[in-house]
């Protein structure tokens, strides 16, 4: 079984895609086989990568469609985008008629944990979450051995993590054990003083449950999605690329 990963925060524009490549290729770098799935339906994980719908056979989509976890077409859902050397799951629109779709469907909320249990082998799956609440994201969480929450070191971001909480709490009512989460700081500037005490604050709300690694600020990022790659890639000696290393040595000794 792969350990699976949900990045998630309802909160866009805290880092959540960039976490979501850049994990996976630090994951990489160490030797794991790696699976991104793509289930934000505006697939910035599957642009950023090249890759559209109108080019792919079958996308995430497709996963939640299958009548039985075994009927789950993995091999037309996987591709191997030309400059990544994991593997990814692309995004479709579709994910968002996943409410109607599956409004009769019975164990809705297992879909994705039952399909990959069933699927391909991986060390790691990385979940690269819708940001809104729906059974896209509770398949997700529910899949999930640890939700990564990233967060922005922005005052504005603190207030973003409580829809995500009010979701975690009321799947935990009905899981036989809570999601497993741990925060990640992102956006971090080092030079001002209002990210100096977000940080603190966020140290102070999320003990024992926070990431060491924290991730400043670097333009490689930007560069990186330019050129459609990742940021190892592009920089490999970056901040931004060492940071993203040590967030993947934290993650293998959890």
């Amino acid at each position: 079984m792969p350990r699976i990963l949900a990045i998630a925060n309802q909160k866009g524009g805290v880092g959540k895609t960039t976490t979501a490549l850049s994990l996976a290729a630090a994951l990489t770098l160490a030797g794991r086989r790696v699976l991104v799935m793509d289930l934000d339906p505006h697939g910035c994980a599957s642009a950023h990568l090249g890759i559209f719908p109108e080019d792919v056979a079958a996308t995430s989509a497709d996963v939640f469609r299958a009548r039985t976890p075994r009927e789950t077409p993995w091999e037309r859902v996987v591709i191997r985008p030309r400059l990544a050397d994991f593997d990814l799951a692309p995004s479709h629109a579709a994910l968002l008629d996943m409410e109607t779709d599956l409004a009769d469907r019975k164990g809705k909320g297992v879909l994705l944990k039952e399909a990959l249990a069933a699927g391909p082998a991986y060390d790691h799956v990385i979940l690269d979450c819708p940001p809104h609440t729906g059974v896209v994201l509770v398949n997700a969480l529910v899949a999930a051995d640890l939700c990564l929450i990233p967060i922005q070191t922005d005052f504005l971001a603190l207030h973003g993590v409580r829809n995500l909480f009010d979701t975690m709490r009321t799947l935990n009512r009905a899981l036989p054990r809570p999601i497993a989460y741990r925060a990640l700081a992102t956006m971090y500037d080092r030079r001002a003083k209002a990210c100096q005490r977000v940080l603190e604050l966020l140290r102070g709300k999320f003990v024992g449950r926070m990431f060491a690694t924290v991730i400043g600020l670097d333009t490689k990022f930007r560069e990186a999605s330019a050129a459609g790659r990742v940021i190892q890639d592009v920089a490999p000696g970056s901040r931004g690329a060492r940071e993203y290393g040590e967030l993947a040595k934290e993650v293998l000794s959890l």
